[in-house]
């Protein structure tokens, strides 16, 4: 069995500075390798990444395994042709060596870009990454921020927002006056932390990644969840409009609860609609429908009754909305007078409706989707035996 050690170098630091060509290829080679590197650059990372390299291989030929150690750089035109580069010389150690598994060993995340490319030649059993140990004092702290200044992708990371901050708000100061402009710049900055914090930009590319598999292929949902969103502009614009035809909008309170006795029936509606969909793209695949797609509809009623029945609740004793009012009814040898439904009445109505509509969403989920647990696989029961050691069937056996 051979293994790969391979020191991957995708910026070609070795060759800029001893002027050789990858692939360097033997232990010899790597360790002379090493002298030259140190000579030219004593302060470069790549010298203690290829000893690891050394290190690894020796670790393993003590184990008795046939190591192939190896140095494979890239070049200084671009990225793509340093990575077609490593690639082309990665085919070459494969086919010359045959290798059935490497150890990729790097210095720094630029570096890791590589591995996906070693991964799909040959299979990587380990990835070892070098860590530089530094004092921590101000010599060394002048030479990281050098290191830190020389590195161009973390340079266009930091240094340019911070630029444009600087040369931003002078402008903004002299427009609209300096408290306004710094307003404006922590604003924007606030927003950009969000948006890489939460992991916007994830959630819109995975929201349109999945948008685009829905469209191809063709399921019920993208339907649903159109009229959902605009049965959800409908509910956002009755609740609104209901909160405009208050006589005294002030406060925050009545208004909000204004909006939500107007809006929660359209917005349980639009989620009804789009759970339904979701449920129906299940139905349809023919596969066991899990318990969270058949709940969801009860759960999103019952929450939209007790919502509705919370607002109603304050409305009413605000004098903003009327009881219910049920009409008396005749019918045969059942009548029933006219009564009204207010208060607090009418609030434990909508909070047990809804706590019984959820139960029953619970029962039907575990009735359509439940599986009876399987028995773990065991020994089959041993027949009991009889006090001279025989077993019951070998009592009942005809002699």
């Amino acid at each position: 069995m051979t293994t790969l050690v391979v020191c991957l170098d995708r910026t070609d630091d070795v060759g800029r500075k001893t002027g050789l060509r990858s692939p360097i290829v033997g232990w010899e080679a790597v360790r002379a390798l090493v002298t030259d590197v140190g000579l030219a650059d004593p302060e470069d990372s790549g010298v203690n990444s290829l000893l690891e390299a050394l290190r690894v291989a020796q670790s393993l030929r003590d184990d008795d395994e046939e190591v192939v150690v190896a140095v494979v750089s890239g070049d200084r035109e671009s990225m793509v042709s340093a990575d077609r580069a490593v690639a082309r010389q990665l085919d070459d150690l494969i086919a010359k060596y045959d290798p059935e598994s490497a150890v990729v060993v790097i210095d720094s995340a630029e570096d890791e870009r590589l591995v996906p490319i070693v991964e799909s030649r040959v299979r990587v059993d380990s990835v070892d990454r070098v860590v530089v140990r530094q004092a921590r004092d101000i010599e060394s702290t002048y030479y990281l921020l050098k290191q830190f200044l020389a590195d161009e992708e973390l340079r266009q990371t930091v240094l340019v927002p911070i630029g444009l901050t600087l040369l931003v708000f002078p402008m903004l100061a002299t427009l609209v006056g300096p408290a306004e402009g710094a307003a404006a710049i922590t604003t924007v900055i606030g927003l950009f932390l969000l948006y890489k914090g939460f992991s916007i930009g994830e959630l819109f590319t995975g929201l349109a990644r999945r948008t685009r598999e829905s469209l191809y292929t063709g399921q019920v949902s993208v339907v649903t969840y159109v009229v959902a969103a605009g049965l959800t502009l409908v509910g956002l614009f009755v609740g609104g409009l209901g909160v405009s035809n208050l006589d005294d909008p002030s406060g925050v309170f009545l208004p909000a609860m204004q909006f939500a006795f107007d809006s929660v029936p359209w917005l349980a509606a639009a989620a009804l609609t789009a759970s339904a969909g979701r449920l129906l793209d299940e139905a349809i695949r023919e596969e066991p429908i899990r318990n969270s797609y058949l709940n969801l509809p009860f759960i999103v009623v019952s929450v939209g009754l007790v919502v509705r029945g919370f607002s109603a609740y304050f409305l009413e004793q605000a004098n903003l909305i009327d009881p219910i009012y049920v009409p008396a009814f005749e019918g045969g040898i059942l009548t029933v007078e006219s009564f009204v439904i207010g208060g607090g009445n009418r609030l434990a109505m909508f909070v047990v409706a809804g706590f019984l509509l959820s139960l029953v969403g619970v029962k039907v989920a575990s009735t359509f989707s439940g599986t009876e647990p399987s028995r773990p696989e065991s020994e089959p029961e041993r027949e009991p035996e009889l006090v001279d050691g025989s077993s019951e069937s070998d009592s009942t056996r005809s002699p």
